[in-house]
């Protein structure tokens, strides 16, 4: 077993009490301006951007600090193309095949069909896996711990992260994802999490009137 190193912690920062409620309110309240959208601009978005996003999103804490996640930023119009083909084939097999009656009343007040025209017109989709375990040099496997949890971690940084940055995104998951693999040529050891259908939102864009749950309802102080 080898010797864990360490080193100092330089960059932590503690702030006065009024500071650090004044800090916690001010990052709430711009958080709860996050809305998720479905109608995107097309206007270009510089890869620089999306860089320091998934450069964010990748500072994430994860089991064994393994990292167990790639991040496939796709703007190829082509690629988009060819991913919401078979996205729609498979929402199609959803909304006729799948979805229970009940499943589709839930998704009912969203406004969610088979048809996924954001996934052509916003200018990047982030898409998300999921290395279930990792490559050693000589093609052996490496196992890889809490993968979910980490990547789910890294994921809700990387929607904050875009939103901090002034986009909009969506957080997209078909039934069925191994369509990505293929498309984007990822290995068998990926999984796809999940798509961040990113970029500024349309002008027209609408949204589902819907309300966020109060403190109350959603934690416990014991």
């Amino acid at each position: 077993m080898s010797t864990p190193i360490y080193s100092s912690l330089p960059d932590y920062r503690e702030y006065p009490k009024a500071e650090m409620q004044a800090r916690a309110a001010t990052y709430y309240a711009d958080l709860n301006r996050r809305r998720t959208v479905r109608d995107f601009s097309d206007r270009r978005v510089p890869q620089e951007i999306i860089e320091n996003c998934i450069r964010a999103a990748a500072t994430a804490p994860s089991g064994a600090n393994q990292q167990p996640w790639t991040f496939v930023a796709v703007s190829d119009p082509a690629v988009k193309s060819q991913i919401r083909i078979a996205a729609e084939k498979v929402e199609q097999k959803f909304y006729t095949e799948t979805a229970t009656e009940k499943w589709v009343k839930t998704l009912a007040p969203l406004g969610t069909h088979a048809s996924k025209p954001f996934l052509e017109a916003a200018p990047y989709l982030i898409v998300i896996f999921a290395q279930r375990y990792g490559m050693a040099p000589d093609g052996g496997k490496i196992k890889h711990y809490y993968v979910q949890e980490s990547v789910g971690i890294a994921t809700g940084l990387l929607v904050a992260a875009v939103h901090n940055a002034g986009l909009g995104s969506l957080t997209y998951t078909p039934a069925n994802m191994s369509f990505l693999n293929r498309i984007l040529k990822r290995p068998d050891n990926e999984k796809p999490f999940l798509i961040l259908v990113t970029g500024y939102p349309a002008a027209e864009a609408a949204l589902p009137d819907i309300k966020r749950k109060i403190l109350q309802e959603v934690a416990v102080f014991i």
